[in-house]
């Protein structure tokens, strides 16, 4: 059985997804479509790689789009407002100071799919948005880095 993962999401990185998904259905599909016919009229299917390349395509469109359903039927928007400060959780923006360096830095942790290190978005399921979760201010967070173990502590915690 699979058990499919519940993800949290922003209304905006919900909305980026359905739009994925509608421009999939609604244009891709089509087109792949499309082009499986336009390679049938091209006569002999046996020695068509025009064909089967179309066909292959579609059959990884197809994979996409329910990847993407999938996604979209376990996802489930946060409500900024509700969420708790105290500790850190998914949609925190995190203040933290590197002890090893005393260097401070600030991560807003999101989901895997809306990560963007050069936005200071780090991916909940990476090893440092890992080490963050539930911790409060004035904790200490030893995190393990290909390079070792660094210890940040939790100086602030927002929304």
């Amino acid at each position: 059985m699979n058990m499919s993962k519940i993800s949290y999401y922003t209304e905006k990185g919900l909305k980026k997804l359905r739009k994925k998904l509608d421009q999939l259905k609604d244009v891709e599909r089509p087109r792949a479509s499309q082009a499986i016919a336009e390679a049938r009229d091209k006569g002999d299917l046996s020695e068509n790689a025009e064909y089967d390349a179309a066909k292959e395509a579609q059959g990884l469109l197809e994979l996409e789009i329910s990847k993407l359903e999938e996604t979209l039927s376990n996802a489930r928007i946060i409500d900024e407002t509700k969420l708790d400060t105290s500790k850190v959780l998914v949609l925190s923006t995190v203040k933290i100071k590197n002890l090893n360096n005393s260097a401070s830095m600030e991560y807003k942790l999101v989901a895997q799919s809306e990560a963007d290190l050069a936005k200071g978005k780090i991916s909940v399921d990476s090893p440092i948005g890992k080490g963050l979760l539930g911790k409060k201010v004035g904790d200490i967070a030893e995190i393990s880095i290909p390079n070792g173990n660094v210890k940040f502590e939790i100086l602030e915690i927002s929304r």
